[in-house]
């Protein structure tokens, strides 16, 4: 019986322990031409194993690099890609650079600065008034987000005026909803939606008390003076008949 404890490492779990076996078959085939026709079965094999690679783009470009990754680079055969080497696998990327921008207006970001330095350098005054009235329509809405009230044009342009240095105004008024308005409108609509509950119950009750009491007892009370009429005619019908016979 063999166990776990002395088998070699598993180089990738997810194909098993058969698949690292016919691998490490592979490297003591000295044919080159049966040993890369074993290749080509061993990746058929691979594929079949896990069926979610197909999805993904190069599927056997990777099967290929998991062959080699299995082998520990050793195995001597011929790929249609680039054979990789385990000083690629162990390369580690070179760092990124952390971006050190610091935004004067930390309220509004580093991105709204941009925008204006762009703004500020465009000549065509229709482009510049376009650029103003999305800067001053993000200012409003950014006041808005942090503090959850409406906030004046009157102060959103003096603000500009003091970032742009009086370089930059806008004409349309940046229409944004406030946040309370929109929490009391909700309040409301659901008191709104209570009160007609509210009332259709009470006219619910109010059927059921008084109207269909009612006029179930004046239905019986109709009925049974039309039957009692009824029956008066009738008696009537045959008194006339007596006296016809007669």
């Amino acid at each position: 019986m063999e166990y776990n404890t002395s088998r070699n490492h598993l180089m990738m779990r997810e194909y098993g322990r058969h698949i690292q076996k016919m691998i490490e078959y592979l490297m003591t085939i000295e044919d080159k031409d049966l040993r890369q026709k074993n290749a080509m079965a061993a990746i058929e094999l691979m594929g079949f194993l896990n069926p979610h690679l197909k999805n993904v783009e190069d599927f056997r470009h990777k099967l290929w690099d998991h062959l080699f990754l299995i082998a520990d680079f050793h195995l001597d055969v011929e790929s249609p890609y680039p054979i990789p080497t385990k000083e690629q696998l162990k390369a580690k990327p070179d760092p990124l650079k952390y971006p050190k921008r610091y935004p004067r207006h930390s309220h509004l970001g580093k991105n709204l600065e941009l925008v204006i330095d762009k703004a500020l350098k465009e000549e065509n005054p229709e482009k510049r008034n376009g650029f103003a009235n999305a800067v001053a329509y993000y200012m409003k809405l950014a006041y808005n987000n942090w503090h959850k009230e409406t906030v004046h044009d009157d102060a959103v342009q003096s603000e500009l005026s003091a970032i742009t240095h009086n370089q930059l105004e806008f004409t349309n008024t940046p229409y944004v909803k406030s946040y309370r308005a929109n929490e009391n409108n909700n309040r409301g609509g659901g008191g709104g939606y209570g009160d007609f509950r509210k009332n259709n119950n009470n006219n619910r009750n109010q059927k059921f008390q008084g109207g269909g009491g009612g006029g179930r007892n004046n239905r019986n009370n109709n009925g049974g003076d039309n039957r009692n009429n009824g029956g008066g005619g009738r008696n009537q019908k045959f008194g006339n008949n007596k006296k016809r016979f007669q």
